[in-house]
């Protein structure tokens, strides 16, 4: 063999495993590590390569193949679905020249008038959906292109797609398929949830998106604000001629389709159509990366067919991301609660998308690695709607000839301890959980937290307490007195007696919210719900097996290990003993009885809570769960019951209509509460 056909091989067998390494981490992990532009480069250059060497080729390369979603490990949470018809990717190009080629392709193998649809590219993650006689009966993921994950309860949850049509001209059996996406300021709240406790962000609305319809609890994904987008009717004996008229008649049965999207009559219309959405969609309020280009006429896109990845008749033109040139001044190392170090580069300041931008989250040593970043590197950053703009990739060109090599610190940069990485992570970590300074005061600042023991303590007194010697752990909350809050900068009698009041009053928080202001590291509000109701105290849970943890819902070796870490620690469980000592509840109250068949009086029911009422709605929603019940934050066909007080959300009484909710009162949910409490 030739050196330069044996140097071939090996780029091309290096691009094909880099590019399903990359198709691991976008679809099934959900944590892309370039941006989609460098993606496609690296799809172009092996299609290249295929196309000069077809020798080469093989049958299951990434070029011929759609990528998956699906588990590529262990064993799915949901059952898969075989797709009645494949479901392709498209080519898509960065050049509008290809779409000149594309259309030149187009009219010689038809020879004949060509109109095109031109639809917005949603960014989110795609979906089959399937409705006979009228009614939603199956929700897939892309999966492979042949099969998916059925995910039909919790697309359910999601309003804009209805689980019923109106009027009676669609067909009896068919599938539709769209995006499902997460707009701006939903993604915007839920990084701003998983900053603030520490939690991984989310690279982008489609990889929330995507995490989001994996949720286990469908309930979860109400409380996500996604929404959908269809754009493709398939069916036998389709009820038009066009695609456009599909579209018009999907709108009219109740399906979301987009109100942008524009038939267009020659190249040059289609151009237009580019060109405006390119600026455009910058105030649309969802994201958008580009435009799809389909041929209008279903008998013509019938006749052009399928290539083994993707259909002849259609083709997407991408957007370019905003992003800024900048350079690196310096690094950060940031400590968060749970130890975990986060490095931040200091930027000169940039202009992007109307704000200035100083600062970039870089996540961990892994992402500095792959950008082979260097201290005066020029870097590229984008915005997207992250709470911290990202570094997407720096440019080569204009490095010194003297650059600074990053090297993550082998010490914590608050305490001096030895950081540490485990394997299967991707984060460093500061192992001094009891006497690292940040870590210390972060713990205390989330045990007192609103949604765990929600007591009168913010960042400032926190920080005060621990200077002052008077809190090093949760349990010294409990013993302070009047005489230590009036020692405070600032503090007065009634301050004082107000922190004391709150401390009381946190002694009756529910053991879930307990659970979760312990702060052990991957249990969520959530994850603390579904252990709390699971193995009702905390002494069963102590005790549990790894077994016994995976057998709860949302529950996985990672977090498996890191509560049997936890319980392993002396120091932890002489917290707890002493926070028992004070009162605190370890173990799920019984404030309910139930009927004479043991059933609760509010069990299997769902219900939304909307308005204001004579207590707060947090007490409501408890009561609701204390007698068995469900509450989600979004009304859907699965809601049983609407409670409204005054002033009730507008959208709310809308879908209740839709759905036909029965809307009931304050006092209406009091008498089916009929079981007197013990």
């Amino acid at each position: 063999m030739k050196v330069r056909d044996k140097k071939i091989i090996e780029k091309i067998n290096l691009l094909r495993k880099e590019i399903e390494e990359h198709n691991r981490k976008y679809y099934v992990e959900n944590n892309p590590v370039i941006s989609d532009f460098e993606y496609d480069m690296l799809m172009q250059d092996l299609i290249s390569l295929e196309r000069d060497y077809p020798d080469l080729a093989v049958r299951n390369s990434p070029t011929n193949r759609v990528g998956s979603d699906l588990a590529t490990s262990g064993k799915s949470q949901f059952e898969q679905a075989e797709h009645r018809y494949p479901m392709l990717s498209l080519g898509n190009t960065y050049d509008k020249a290809e779409i000149l080629s594309f259309n030149e392709r187009i009219a010689k193998l038809l020879n004949e008038r060509v109109e095109y649809v031109c639809e917005l590219k949603i960014d989110g993650s795609a979906i089959s959906l399937t409705y006979s006689g009228g009614e939603l009966v199956r929700a897939v993921t892309r999966g492979d292109g042949s099969r998916g994950d059925d995910i039909t309860r919790n697309v359910l949850e999601i309003p804009s797609i209805p689980p019923k049509l109106t009027g009676r001209d669609y067909p009896d059996f068919f599938e539709i398929r769209g995006e499902i996406f997460m707009p701006w300021d939903s993604f915007n709240k839920l990084n701003q949830l998983r900053l603030s406790s520490e939690e991984e962000l989310f690279a982008n609305p489609r990889n929330a998106a995507a995490g989001s319809l994996k949720l286990l609890d469908p309930s979860e994904v109400s409380n996500r604000g996604l929404k959908s987008i269809l754009y493709h009717l398939i069916a036998d004996g389709l009820p038009a001629k066009t695609h456009y008229e599909l579209l018009s008649a999907a709108s009219h049965w109740g399906l979301p389709v987009s109100e942008h999207t524009r038939l267009c009559k020659s190249p040059d219309e289609v151009f237009a159509f580019l060109d405006y959405w390119d600026e455009k969609r910058k105030e649309l309020p969802y994201p958008t990366d580009g435009v799809v280009i389909k041929v209008n006429d279903l008998d013509q896109q019938r006749r052009l067919g399928f290539t083994a990845k993707t259909p002849r008749w259609a083709t997407a033109y991408k957007f370019k991301a905003e992003k800024a040139l900048t350079r690196i001044v310096s690094l950060d190392y940031q400590v968060g609660r749970t130890g975990a170090v986060t490095p931040v580069a200091n930027l000169i300041p940039v202009l992007l998308s109307g704000t200035t931008v100083k600062r970039a989250s870089l996540h961990n040593y892994d992402q500095i690695r792959l950008l082979d970043l260097h201290i005066n590197d020029y870097v590229y950053v984008e915005k997207g709607g992250e709470i911290i703009p990202k570094i997407v990739g720096i440019d080569p060109s204009r490095r010194s000839q003297d650059p600074v090599k990053i090297s993550f610190p082998e010490f914590c940069p608050d305490c001096g301890s030895r950081l540490v990485k485990k394997e299967e992570e991707a984060r460093h970590y500061c192992p001094n959980t009891k006497g690292c300074p940040t870590q210390i005061k972060a713990a205390l600042l989330h045990f007192t937290g609103r949604k765990a023991m929600d007591i009168l303590a913010g960042e400032a007194t926190i920080e005060q307490l621990f200077q002052k010697g008077f809190v090093r752990k949760p349990s010294d909350l409990y013993k302070l007195t009047k005489e230590n809050l009036l020692d405070l900068e600032g503090w007065k009698e009634r301050s004082a007696r107000r922190f004391l009041q709150s401390l009381e009053k946190s002694k009756s928080t529910s053991f879930s919210k307990v659970l979760f202001a312990l702060g052990i590291r991957y249990i969520g509000e959530t994850t603390a719900k579904n252990l709390a109701m699971h193995f009702t105290n905390i002494d069963n849970l102590i005790s549990a097996s790894a077994e016994e943890l995976l057998d709860v819902e949302e529950v996985g070796e990672i977090l498996v290990n890191s509560v049997k870490e936890y319980f392993a620690d002396p120091d932890n469980i002489l917290l707890i003993r002493e926070l028992e000592s004070f009162g605190i509840l370890m173990a799920e109250e019984k404030r309910f009885s139930s009927d004479s068949n043991g059933t609760l009086p509010l069990a299997e029911l769902t219900f939304v809570v909307s308005g204001v009422f004579s207590v707060s709605r947090e007490q409501i929603k408890s009561k609701i769960e204390s007698y068995g019940g469900k509450v989600t934050s979004a009304v859907s066909s699965k809601t049983d019951f609407l409670i409204t007080g005054d002033s009730p959300g507008e959208n709310k009484v809308k879908q209740a209509g839709k759905f036909n909710v029965k809307i009931i009162s304050e006092q209406e949910l009091e008498a089916m509460i009929s079981v007197s409490p013990d």
